[in-house]
């Protein structure tokens, strides 16, 4: 076997393939070269969701006419220079391997013109081969035009996911440079759309508010940290205001967006309890420290980095996001919790009382008015605490009152009437609730082998009691109706009618650009449930009507739930999608722990769950019931002995 040198164009192809993955990458490339040649001003335009142009136009010191061919050799950067460079990088590019990665793999064309040079150049390099290199006037900065990616790569092409996708991946890399630097103005402009303009305050939140919207922006807080190693600026969103997963946290190191687990995990243990499970915040965190103490030479894409002091970095960012929290009000409206986001009634209007939201009417039964007869006598000094109070002289003046009036009638004629009204509605309703009791006492045993269950009570509002001939068992009350609601809905999702509520006032929701572009992609599946979403601006969507189905004052959330699903995991089948609709809508919509039920409530909730197909798991696999047998239970309180030990010798102890 003899060993050979790669050429130039091979070697440039196979880097090509860890460097610039996707469209989105050749952004993210060309747009921190323009950041480090000093641009105030960068524009993005694309056509093809990338495939067919790439187009950044800054207006950054530019690229003297000499240097520009060199610019496109595998290693050449204005970067670094020496090896203690390589440890004290501030800058976004070093490695000199993204224009010659570009070049060898699409067609390019890049405008140049320096402010000291009286012409610039127009370069034209495609599949890593001079094509020409003509003088250009132009103003101060460059144009870099990327055409045709991957035209002599096919294979690659079939990595590609559809347009949209590509597309939101090429907004959520803008979003993150723009976040990152605000003293920038960015556009990015798509097939004639606008998706992003900044304008280059250095504001932060104003940029935050570009994104994802004004409402977003809104319920962020500032926050500032430092110790001897680190400084911390940024914004975290309120306890309220979270997603379904952390991609919406966005770490800043000296400037450059990356990855990294502990420092999210950090922010998001700052917010202790207030978050809840399975929810995210929303936040940008800007992480200065001395470069010697960042090690960016990980990966070819620099997304990835390596901390020192890692451990005292996440103390400071818990601390620093705990501090944030500190005197905060974080109570929210009540009545917004509990009745949705409707207008406050007056101060007349009677608020109804809070019952459990699955909870069914309680069958009242009137009982006897109690009516009191005036005898003269103050029965309330009658007072009889000890057995010689019978000799007292109250006790003595109220048998003598009655000893002569063994006839004396205690109603009116008015009054007696009203009187046997209510007993004859009283003995007429108690076979009915008899009936109902009996009802609830005695749930249907499934051939499942499910047990016949009597209530008997409730513990700390979250767990039932119930006893069968078998043994105790005790209830999750949360996972039981969870359980329920879950078949339920699963059942509702899957029958998607034409039954819709249109709502009075419609729902608008917002959203970054990159989002907007995975809910275009994925509206199918969002119909297939029954919901469809309006673009309503760039950034926001109107919904007029939803599913039938909804929980009324819960539209709003349901709604955000589900959109949450689709952008978390853009490659759920419509199967699985309504499969977790329905986990998510049970478990949102289901009594929580320290709600008390009533008698009734409990009993009906103990019936349902009898009913379910699966009455044993709620939809995430927790258990619903355990029991006692009363052989357990009779061991428990040494009512069963052990072999050696008789009943007989047991009870003839001498204590």
């Amino acid at each position: 076997m003899r060993i050979h040198e790669l050429s130039n164009l091979l070697a440039n192809q196979i880097a090509a393939g860890e460097v610039i993955e996707r469209p989105a990458s050749v952004v993210k490339e060309l747009v921190e070269n323009a950041i480090d040649a000093g641009a105030t001003q960068i524009d993005v335009i694309i056509e093809n969701a990338g495939e067919s142009l790439i187009r950044v136009i800054d207006n950054g010191e530019g690229i003297d006419p000499e240097d520009v061919p060199l610019a496109f050799t595998r290693h050449a950067t204005s970067k670094i220079s020496t090896r203690h460079d390589l440890f004290n990088i501030m800058s976004l590019g070093f490695r000199g391997e993204a224009l010659p990665s570009i070049a060898a793999i699409s067609d390019v064309t890049l405008n140049t013109t320096t402010e000291n040079s009286p012409k610039g150049i127009m370069y034209h390099i495609k599949g890593g081969k001079q094509v020409s290199a003509t003088p250009a006037n132009g103003r101060r900065g460059t144009v870099v035009s990327v055409r045709d990616l991957f035209y002599n790569t096919p294979a690659r092409l079939k990595y590609l996911k559809r347009p949209q996708t590509e597309l939101s991946r090429i907004a959520d890399i803008m979003n993150r440079i723009a976040l990152s630097y605000t003293n920038v103005g960015f556009t990015l402009r798509a097939d004639g759309r606008h998706l992003l303009q900044t304008t280059g305050d250095g504001n932060q939140q104003r940029v935050i508010a570009a994104i994802y919207g004004r409402d977003v922006a809104q319920k962020m807080r500032a926050i500032a940290g430092e110790d001897d190693d680190f400084n911390i600026t940024g914004y975290v969103s309120l306890p309220e205001l979270t997603r379904g997963s952390r991609d919406y946290l966005t770490i800043l190191v000296n400037g450059r967006f990356v990855k990294n687990f502990s420092v999210s995990n950090a922010v998001i243990r700052g917010y202790g309890s207030k978050l809840m499970v399975g929810r995210f915040p929303m936040g940008v965190i800007n992480i200065n420290t001395d470069p010697l103490l960042v090690d960016v030479n990980v990966h070819p894409q620099k997304s990835e980095i390596r901390l020192s002091k890692e451990d005292e970095l996440s103390t400071l960012i818990i601390d620093t996001v705990k501090s944030c929290f500190a005197d905060e009000n974080l109570i929210p409206d009540a009545y917004e919790n509990l009745y949705g986001e409707q207008p406050r009634q007056s101060k007349e209007t009677i608020i109804p009382k809070q019952v459990a939201p699955w909870s069914i009417p309680e069958v009242k039964i009137s009982e006897p008015s109690r009516v009191t007869v005036n005898t003269g006598i103050d029965v309330n000094e009658v007072v009889i605490n000890h057995k010689s109070d019978l000799s007292s002289s109250e006790v003595s003046n109220f048998v003598e009152k009655y000893s002569n009036e063994p006839n004396l009638p205690i109603f009116d004629d008015e009054l007696a009437v009203q009187v046997s009204e209510d007993i004859s509605n009283y003995q007429e309703l108690q076979p009915i609730a008899k009936n109902i009791q009996e009802e609830l006492d005695v749930a249907p045993k499934k051939s499942s082998g499910f047990p016949t269950l009597s209530y008997i009570g409730q513990m700390h509002g979250t767990f039932l009691f119930a006893q069968s001939h078998e043994g105790l068992y005790l209830i999750d009350q949360h996972a039981a109706q969870e359980r329920v609601k879950y078949e339920y809905y699963r059942k509702k999702i899957g029958e998607v009618g034409t039954d819709k509520q249109r709502m009075l006032v419609p729902i608008t929701l917002n959203y970054s650009v990159s989002d907007m572009l995975k809910i275009a992609d994925k509206s199918s599946e969002l119909e297939t449930i029954g919901l469809e979403l309006e673009s309503f601006g760039p950034t926001t969507v109107i919904v007029r009507e939803h599913p039938t189905w909804f929980e009324k004052g819960q539209e709003s959330e349901t709604i955000k739930e589900m959109v949450d699903w689709i952008l978390r995991d853009g490659n759920l089948t419509v199967a699985e999608f309504r499969e977790k609709t329905a986990i998510m809508m049970s478990c949102k919509r289901s009594v929580r722990a320290n709600m008390h039920l009533s008698d009734l409530q409990a009993r009906t909730l103990l019936e349902d769950l009898a009913k379910a197909e699966n009455p044993y798991n709620c939809p995430h696999g927790r258990p619903v019931v355990t029991s006692f047998t009363l052989t357990e239970m009779e061991k428990m309180f040494k009512r069963i002995q052990d072999s050696h030990e008789a009943w007989e010798e047991y009870d003839n102890h001498p204590y």
